[in-house]
């Protein structure tokens, strides 16, 4: 057994913005910021090979330098949706400086596998790839090639020119490699960068939960895992967190921390005897919220400072939340347990295309009323491999998948465009006025 030299690259910020290009409106603009765990998470299961981390985010120039001086033999790229046009132009340059096989994964990829049939890449992985992404390394280094190797769950080999379908694939725990930490240590001379910018304060990653219980339909997170819920052991959680001992607030990245009430009660307990002195943003629901206080108040004592919350449950007979009586009792009921506990709130919500004047107004009024730390207003995106694509593919205007960072219509606005983002600009401006987090 080789050792491989295998380059992680996580992509530039590429998203592109319809009120800035058109209108000069630059509040809407999407930046992303923060560690690519996904790399570092497959990187900690590659320790028999050299693995550097780019990341394009915190070095937009990196590209040529890092591929003339590692000569990498093996490249894997991850990205979202807004970045998969951008993850294929890196796959072509990637091929014609230098003869490394190419493979792509990540969200986009598993729920989209097709779009990366394309000749700049060799495979697309499908899942949660830590397990299989050593394993198809493992393949290639043994016999040069993985064509033998159909057998790599969630795996495909590109064909251009012949469909490819998504594989059916459940990803289990044993695909967490639980064992085997994130490699933290290869985004080192990145650290900087990876702050939560209205603070100032360096944030760190960690991922204690794959999946989601829930099947809401605008939500990509399906394809993470296949539709299952995984989560780490507490034990793992607890290591990983201590992994970043300079760090002072850790964004727990899952989809839903939450998702099971007795595992989260438990790490709770477990982050509080840890003793490790950090802050906590994570994800929840609101019913959880409500129907779950004292998890929260002891979480808060755990050092819980922040939740991200989707109040927009969006079902087919509403697009808002707002007029569904018992989802808004639900939303005013965790809004003031949180606000009693003091835990700052982040709260999602999802406008459409097809808001009139009086929707936004309403939702105006309803931020206005209520005490939501840090309102996050996106428009309704339907994101391929989605049950929200399949249901509005034939109104999508626009395919561009550049334009899909969830702050673009791409579906036609039923008030004239640019007074649509207007509206949706000055939202933003008066839900922020007293921002905090």
């Amino acid at each position: 057994m080789g050792m491989m030299h295998i380059l992680l690259i996580n992509p530039p910020n590429c998203g592109r913005s319809i009120p800035e290009e058109r209108y000069g409106i630059t509040s809407l603009k999407q930046i992303f910021r923060g560690e690519p765990l996904a790399l570092e998470e497959l990187a900690g299961n590659l320790l028999e090979h050299t693995v550097r981390i780019l990341d394009l985010k915190a070095d937009p120039d990196g590209l040529d330098r890092e591929l003339r001086e590692f000569q990498p033999e093996l490249v894997g790229i991850t990205g979202v949706t807004c970045e998969a046009n951008t993850m294929l132009r890196i796959a072509a340059r990637v091929k014609e400086s230098c003869p490394a096989t190419v493979v792509v994964g990540g969200i986009h990829a598993s729920n989209d596998p097709g779009f990366f049939n394309q000749a700049a890449v060799d495979y697309v992985v499908v899942g949660i790839g830590k397990k299989v992404f050593a394993e198809l390394v493992g393949a290639l280094e043994s016999n040069g090639s993985a064509k033998n190797r159909t057998d790599l769950p969630g795996v495909i080999r590109t064909r251009p020119g012949r469909e490819v379908t998504r594989p059916a694939l459940r990803n289990c725990l044993a695909d967490l490699v639980m064992e085997r930490p994130p490699d933290y240590d290869l985004v080192k001379r990145y650290r900087s960068h990876y702050i939560l910018e209205k603070l100032g304060i360096n944030m760190g990653f960690v991922a204690s939960a794959f999946g989601c219980p829930h099947q809401c339909l605008f939500c990509s997170i399906q394809g993470q895992t296949g539709g299952g819920y995984l989560t780490k052991s507490i034990e793992t959680v607890i290591r990983d967190i201590s992994l970043l001992p300079e760090i002072p607030i850790i964004r727990l990245v899952d989809a839903n921390t939450f998702g099971d009430v007795k595992r989260a009660t438990a790490l709770g307990h477990a982050l509080l005897a840890s003793g490790l002195g950090k802050q906590y943003l994570a994800d929840i629901r609101s019913d959880t919220v409500v129907r779950h206080p004292e998890m929260l108040r002891q979480w808060k004592e755990a050092g819980l400072r922040a939740v991200i919350i989707g109040f927009e449950e969006i079902d087919d007979a509403s697009l808002s939340a707002m007029n569904k009586a018992n989802q808004a009792a639900m939303n005013a009921e965790a809004i003031s347990i949180l606000n009693a506990l003091g835990i700052t709130i982040v709260g999602d919500f999802i406008i459409s295309p097809d808001y009139g004047e009086d929707d936004f107004d309403r939702l105006d009024t309803y931020l206005g009323a209520r005490r939501i730390d840090l309102p996050m207003i996106t428009v309704m995106t339907p994101l391929p491999g989605t049950a929200l694509y399949r249901q509005e593919q034939h109104r999508i205007s626009n395919h561009n998948l550049d334009y899909y960072t969830l702050t673009n219509a791409v579906t036609p606005t039923k008030l004239e465009e640019q007074r649509f983002y207007s509206r949706y600009a000055e939202l933003l401006v008066n839900s922020h006025h007293h921002a905090r987090l």
